[in-house]
């Protein structure tokens, strides 16, 4: 993608609270699965600009909390939001590259950057003795996906269902703990801030902007037409 793409996408993602589909109650389930300890050591790995800070505190109120992300401009937002919380470390940092030991690694839609297996393998060394991934990855719902949804996620194509997110786990050497499909709410958690921020910059934008701006329209809308076909599996997974 050429620079301009990249400072339209960032003016569109300005200040936006999340960047990708989640809500807390995920954390809440996936914890309790777990049992985290209220001390636990927790990564959230790829956090974007923090949206699931909180709830990862709330469930570990006596926690710490490595959050990091390549991208400064996310970085930023979420040192805005906990720079000044002394259980909170926010650091632009590569997934790739994390240390542990944690008790918990948070992985909120960006673990296709790595693929599951290979990101399941790499994050083993970093976690604690019975420690946890939770990671949420797209998937298919059915066997039959329509055109559209085909073709809205062809730049994936190694996008596959249920049961290949779940045979990814097992040949990564985990266990699956379990496993539930992200609500149409944590969907439009995300969606509803993007559509009033594309509101607002629609009328001046011009060059790159106006192609960004309807991508982002035309994303939220295959989802809201085709949400029964495709949608985010969040996973519990465990070494075995």
């Amino acid at each position: 993608m050429s620079k301009a793409y990249w400072d339209a996408f960032f003016e569109l993602h300005q200040d936006l609270p999340r960047e990708g589909p989640g809500e807390p109650a995920d954390v809440a389930w996936a914890t309790q699965v777990v049992n985290l300890a209220a001390d636990a050591h927790i990564c959230d790995a790829a956090c974007g600009p923090g949206a699931d800070i909180a709830a990862l505190k709330e469930a570990a109120p006596r926690g710490q909390i490595t959050a990091l992300d390549k991208v400064e401009a996310f970085v930023e937002q979420a040192r805005a939001r906990y720079g000044d919380d002394p259980a909170v470390t926010v650091s632009v940092g590569d997934m790739t590259k994390i240390s542990g030991p944690f008790d918990l690694i948070w992985c909120a839609g960006a673990i296709y950057f790595l693929g599951v297996t290979q990101a399941l393998r790499t994050w083993r060394a970093a976690l604690s003795d019975g420690g946890a991934v939770v990671f949420s990855q797209v998937c298919w719902f059915t066997s039959d996906p329509s055109d559209a949804a085909r073709a809205g996620w062809t730049e994936y194509p190694d996008m596959t269902d249920e049961a290949g997110v779940l045979q990814a786990i097992e040949d990564a050497g985990y266990a699956c703990l379990a496993t539930r499909r992200l609500s149409d709410a944590a969907w439009e958690a995300y969606y509803m801030p993007l559509d009033t921020r594309i509101a607002a910059l629609h009328p001046q934008a011009q060059g790159a902007l106006v192609d960004v701006l309807e991508e982002a329209k035309a994303e939220a809308a295959l989802w809201r037409t085709e949400r029964e076909s495709f949608g985010y599996l969040l996973c519990v997974v465990r070494p075995k």
